[in-house]
């Protein structure tokens, strides 16, 4: 049984907090990477163990798509954020005061499950705003996100560096518990859209992907751009370490700065989707993102045409993930938190798939074969996104 859920004004107050939000949960899935040497040295790990580190962050984020994000249509929003945030400051806690590996990456887990914050407030911000409004609100949104993505290994790095990796978990936990509280005082309690139980609620998350072939296509096509858009991130370090750049990991780092074009990205398309409508947005930014890493291959080796190939790739995939969550947010009003967990799942499963090929293929064929590769993504994600425009025409306007 469901019910309709009216929506509810979203201010520009709430909008900022939930945006800031956002960008600060999402940091924790990407504090831990700066700041792995340190934990190395202190508990003397190989680099398979320290590996685990950020894949079970990785995995905790993973589980909670599947597990957590389904209890939003069910459940207050505004309480089980709170209980979210109580679960992050103590998994925080467990870091700073974790005495073994062990220890930590139980922390760790935890910290990548209770991130499903993220999950939890885009859902909900989108049930509070018009069909109109909602590319402009989930282009902010997802800009929040992308600066948290972007800012969370420079602070950490930094923070981990003068203060020690702990105090990077103890900033975490701080943030978390502001957050948190004012999450609690000013978010509106919403009522659940659903009336199910733990485990039918989350069956009914698998059923809604069986059931809706728009969900599918727009699942898988966003998955593909992602795997492209990870091949590249995965094997840019390596590629510019090598001649003819031979940049040090400093020097690499710096080509995070160059995706603060997802940032305008996101922005600008939230706005653009009324006007074109989302599939000819994304038909648009995967055309933008294939002459992105065309640029790369054609002109291999350039400083120049690499920054111009990752601004253009940046620009054009953020641009895209506003445009295809817009169209998501759509199919379901009464089941946007399982529709948007099991999208987000894909999602995230996309890009893990594009991290392992781009290394392999890089390997294998050095930067000509991640361009290929990167680009038979891009065509696959364009074709599904043509079937969807083509046998889905009801919603080819959204």
């Amino acid at each position: 049984m469901t019910h309709s859920e009216p929506e509810q004004l979203l201010s520009p107050f709430m909008l900022l907090l939930m945006t800031t939000a956002i960008a600060a949960t999402a940091a924790n899935l990407y504090y831990s990477q700066p700041i792995l040497p340190l934990i190395a040295n202190e508990f003397n790990l190989s680099d398979s163990q320290l590996g685990s580190v950020p894949g079970l962050t990785q995995l905790g984020y993973a589980f909670a798509l599947l597990f957590i994000s389904p209890l939003g249509d069910s459940v207050v929003r505004r309480q089980l954020i709170g209980i979210l945030s109580c679960v992050l400051v103590f998994a925080c806690g467990m870091a700073v005061w974790a005495s073994n590996i062990t220890i930590l990456l139980i922390a760790v887990f935890l910290i990548g499950a209770s991130a499903n914050i993220t999950q939890q407030l885009i859902p909900f911000a989108a049930s509070m705003v018009p069909m109109e409004n909602k590319g402009t609100t989930l282009g902010t949104l997802m800009m929040g996100l992308t600066i948290g993505i972007l800012l969370s290994r420079t602070l950490s790095g930094l923070v981990g560096e003068l203060l020690g990796w702990r105090s990077v978990f103890v900033m975490s936990a701080l943030l978390a518990a502001l957050l948190g509280v004012l999450l609690w005082i000013f978010l509106p309690v919403n009522k659940p859209q659903a009336s199910l139980r733990y485990w039918p609620l989350i069956k009914s998350t698998l059923s809604l992907f069986c059931q809706h072939k728009s969900l599918q296509l727009f699942t898988f096509s966003g998955a593909l751009w992602f795997a492209s858009f990870n091949v590249l991130w995965a094997t840019l370090a390596i590629y510019v370490s090598e001649a003819p750049f031979d940049y040090n990991a400093q020097q690499a780092g710096l080509f995070g700065v160059i995706a603060l074009a997802g940032v305008i990205g996101a922005k600008v398309s939230g706005k653009w989707v009324n006007r074109f409508g989302s599939k000819t947005l994304i038909k648009m930014a995967l055309v933008l993102a294939a002459v992105g890493f065309a640029i790369t291959g054609l002109f291999a080796g350039n400083l120049i045409s690499l920054i111009i190939g990752i601004i253009l790739i940046d620009f054009a995939i953020f641009s895209a993930q506003v445009a295809n969550q817009v169209r998501v947010f759509s199919i379901d009003p009464t089941a946007q938190s399982r529709i948007n967990g099991i999208y987000m799942l894909g999602y995230y499963l996309g890009g893990a798939l594009g991290s392992a090929a781009g290394l392999r293929v890089f390997s294998l064929f050095q930067w000509p074969g991640v361009v290929a590769i990167s680009m038979l993504f891009i065509l696959f994600s364009a074709a599904l996104n043509s079937i969807a425009k083509t046998k889905l025409h009801s919603l080819s306007t959204v």
